[in-house]
């Protein structure tokens, strides 16, 4: 992509607005606890106090409204005692230039190292040195910057009291996670009826995944219906696409078969829509029984035959259990009718009345060492986030050095901007940086004019910066151009408080925040951190997990008996990992302007394709596991044996940019084909689709001559 058309896409990215916004009640209850602690500070203390207090209150108030699983009070707590150490530090050190200089930059280092844990860590430790910027500007002693650290640990201390003592739908975050991977797979099996080949979004389930892990604390307080759907959601993931797939296992293409199964998908996607209405509301369960009768064996007996009529006892069963293990009372719209029994040979999950065991979350304590092993992973030499923490530690120093040769009065502005702009990756950061400028420019002109025309007193403009940031907590979600204008506004009004004048300072502002968005853009080419050059890595190890997901699937097969619950499991998890950071990183190498350098784009799609046909062909053979008291294939053995071998080469292939060697797979699944093409029809044609899926990433990854 050239850099032209990189700029515009980009700068329209940022200046994009999205239609959702956070409910009203919690951005109510983050500018109250803002206006709590202005009020009390304005009214024991000085303006100056009431400052430094409100920054407290905000920053604390930001990190709550972070993407995170984590008790917001936690996020409130740790962002202010964060905020409240780099101030007081900041207050040391500013008399002497370089000793601050010097603060900046390991403290800059350590906010960009921060992204290593998650983007929450990196957006709060990013916070710590804005407000440090801004609130040493405040003249005072030593003993005042013990006073103003202090007020700002008190206003995060305030955010996380009204958390817990007003609560704002309680576990909802948690709920809509659920929920929407419950209805992410009632619209796939909606999509199925029409396409069989429709391709499944893991990321639903992934982050339900991510939002059931619980502390044991929580597990004790988790509502009882947030327990046991999703795994439900996952099993119906590999049946419902086993059951329409035309090829391995399915029923044929046309015919009354193929309506049956239409049938089937339908009323499953009503019952799973119907469980995510509920689960979402913290609602009774109601269910059309029209649905829930086509999910009967009919009277005159099963429609489907073979493969296709297991899988669909499989799919009954799972309804039949989701419908059971409602949390809630289950209400049928109309009288249900009677379950008619399905054969022995479809297994249902076991039943227990114990409470379902729930994925642990470490507690902030235990968190820790886990947090040191991920910043520890980070320090290598090709590795984004080391590169963004360099490029923090030596670009805001230089922006403070700038903004303190520079006439303006108001210079941390500058090096304000590089550290809200600055992100680990090229189409954020330039995406931020023109949202940054744009909003800074309707932010500071409509607050300073307001200060200009008005010259409010300091509980005057307290009252307007409480309106700035509760705007600020209900638009945050839009995009960064709302939240960069709200943020300049509740600054303006916040050095308002204090006396600071506003009105004939809005130029300079403007040309320091404009300023400092170039610095923290023209730095992404001068110390670049491409993904670009990645695809191929990200691309070896999505390989090399669907390669482990197919082998622990043909493993079941070839050793029915030695078969651990959880092998493929583990294997398909690490799967959607890998697959998601691909995903992630050929979207920003979409963005970046550089060459392929060893991967073209056409190449980086027909590989993708390859993977994700062969991801779905072992998603297809799942459902058709055999009992542990069937007899083993020595066919599906020889072939797992072959993928095993030729894995790890692949992978290297794929790596050095070669063309791998399939060979060994296809010559396995000849051996097999003539060895037990009667005995198992639809793990040879799953069998069949993964050679296929393999020869097609070989020649996608192949270098061209």
């Amino acid at each position: 992509m050239s850099w032209t058309r990189a700029l515009r896409d980009t700068a329209r990215s940022g200046l994009r607005i999205e239609r959702t916004a956070h409910p009203p009640l919690m951005a109510v209850r983050g500018a109250g606890g803002v206006a709590l602690i202005i009020g009390l500070t304005l009214w024991l203390g000085s303006p100056a106090l009431a400052v430094s207090s409100a920054f407290g209150a905000f920053a604390s108030g930001v990190a709550t409204f972070q993407r995170s699983w984590r008790p917001r009070p936690v996020l409130a707590l740790g962002a202010a005692g964060g905020l409240a150490v780099s101030t007081f530090l900041g207050y040391l050190c500013v008399p002497w230039p370089a000793a601050f200089l010097g603060l900046l930059a390991l403290w800059s280092f350590g906010a960009g190292l921060a992204w290593a844990v998650g983007p929450t860590a990196g957006v709060v430790a990013g916070l710590t040195v804005a407000v440090m910027l801004v609130v040493v500007t405040l003249p005072t002693t030593v003993a005042g910057a013990l006073v103003h650290a202090g007020l700002i640990a008190a206003g995060g201390l305030a955010q996380a009291a009204l958390i817990v003592l007003l609560p704002v739908r309680p576990w909802g975050e948690r709920r809509d996670a659920l929920a929407d991977a419950l209805a992410g797979v009632a619209d796939y099996a909606r999509r199925l009826r029409h396409d069989p080949t429709a391709p499944f979004d893991p990321v639903p389930l992934m982050e339900a995944r991510s939002a059931a892990a619980v502390t044991p604390r929580q597990a004790r307080r988790r509502p009882r219906q947030l327990a046991g759907h999703r795994t439900r959601a996952e099993r119906f993931r590999s049946v419902l696409a086993s059951l329409a797939d035309p090829v391995v296992g399915g029923a044929p293409e046309e015919g009354p078969e193929r309506e049956r199964v239409r049938e089937l998908l339908g009323a499953a996607a009503t019952v799973l829509d119907a469980t995510a209405r509920a689960v979402r509301r913290g609602e009774r369960v109601r269910i059309p029984a029209a649905a829930l009768a086509v999910l009967q064996v009919p009277e005159s007996g099963p429609v489907l035959e073979g493969p296709a009529q297991k899988t669909a006892f499989r799919l009954i069963a799972l309804v039949e259990d989701t419908v059971e293990a409602a949390q809630e009372p289950v209400e049928v719209t109309r009288p249900r009718p009677a379950l008619l029994p399905l054969p022995a040979s479809v297994r249902r999950p076991a039943r227990t009345e114990e409470p379902p065991e729930h994925l642990h979350r470490p507690t902030v304590p235990r968190a820790l060492p886990v947090a040191l092993h991920s910043v520890r992973g980070a320090l290598h030499r090709d590795s984004p986030v080391l590169r963004h923490a360099v490029r923090l530690a030596l670009l805001v120093p230089l922006a403070q050095l700038l903004a303190w040769a520079l006439p303006p009065e108001h210079g941390y502005w500058l090096p304000l901007s590089v550290v809200m702009v600055l992100r680990p990756d090229f189409s954020q950061t330039y995406a931020r940086g023109v949202a940054r400028a744009v909003g800074t420019l309707a932010g500071v002109v409509v607050a300073g004019g307001v200060l200009a025309l008005t010259d409010p007193g300091p509980y005057a403009a307290a009252a307007l910066a409480v309106v700035a940031v509760g705007l600020l907590y209900l638009l945050m979600s839009t995009g960064y151009l709302l939240m960069s204008a709200c943020i300049s506004a509740y600054v303006v009004f916040l050095l308002g408080i204090a006396g600071s004048p506003a009105g004939h300072t809005v130029p300079d502002r403007l040309l320091l925040t404009a300023f400092g968005a170039a610095l923290a853009m023209l730095s992404h080419p001068l110390l670049p951190a491409w993904e670009t050059p990645r695809l191929r890595d990200r691309l070896a190890d999505w390989l090399e997990a669907t390669g482990r997901y197919a082998v622990a699937v043909l493993d079941g097969f070839a050793r029915p008996a030695q078969r651990h619950p959880r092998q493929v499991r583990d294997a398909l998890l690490d799967l959607r990992s890998a697959r998601s950071a691909w995903e992630t990183a050929a979207s920003r190498a979409g963005a970046e302007p550089v060459r392929h350098r060893g991967l073209p784009r056409r190449a980086a799609r027909d590989a993708e394709s390859a993977l994700v046909t062969l991801g779905r062909a072992t998603m297809l053979l799942e459902p058709h596991l055999p009992d542990r008291q069937a007899r083993p294939s020595p066919g599906a053995a020889a072939f797992a044996g072959a993928l095993r071998g030729v894995l790890p080469g692949a992978v290297r292939a794929v790596r050095e940019g070669e063309r791998p060697d399939t060979g060994p797979v296809h010559h396995a699944l000849e051996a097999w084909r003539a060895q037990e093409a009667a005995w198992s029809p639809v793990a040879l044609r799953a069998a069949d689709l993964l050679t296929d899926a393999l020869e097609e990433l070989a020649a996608a990854v192949a270098p061209r001559r």
